[in-house]
Order: structure tokens, then C-alpha cells, then sequence
């Protein structure tokens, strides 16, 4: 499997609604690959934040930075 195969169906893989053996191909994939790995754990991290409905609160300098990078991304034509 590769990595492209790999995150094709990572959604089916969070979700559970692989086949066992596509299940089997993935986890062999992951067991050789760090990147596919760091991307399912980030993965399932943003959902479990983003299910857990909690708000952050940005730091003011990382706020500034993102409002002003969202700006002149948009000067530019979004």
C-alpha cells in the first residue's frame, strides 16, 4: 500500500468501515511508516477537538499573525 492509498481511505479507517483485509493492508502500512502514522493520530486528534466543542483561546501574537496571513491571502484573491 502506498502512502496516497493510505490516506484515500483514512476517513474509512477512523470511521470503522473498512473491510478487514483493507484494515490489515493499512495497518501493515503504518507499522513501516512514520508519515501515515503522524497523519491518522493528527487526524483523530482534530476530530476528538473538534467534537469536544471546546474553545481556545489564541495567543494575541498568533492571532494577529493568522488574522493578517487570512488578509493578504484574501488582497490576493481567495
Amino acid at each position: 500500500m502506498t502512502c496516497t492509498e493510505f490516506i484515500a481511505k483514512l476517513d474509512e479507517l477512523i470511521d470503522g468501515s473498512l473491510a478487514s483485509e483493507v484494515r490489515t493492508h493499512m495497518e501493515e502500512h503504518l507499522r513501516g511508516c512514520d508519515h501515515c502514522e503522524v497523519t491518522l493520530n493528527t487526524t483523530r486528534k482534530t476530530i476528538e477537538i473538534y467534537r469536544s466543542n471546546e474553545l481556545y483561546e489564541l495567543p494575541t501574537s498568533v492571532r494577529d499573525r493568522l488574522h493578517a496571513a487570512i488578509m493578504a491571502r484574501c488582497k490576493k484573491g481567495c
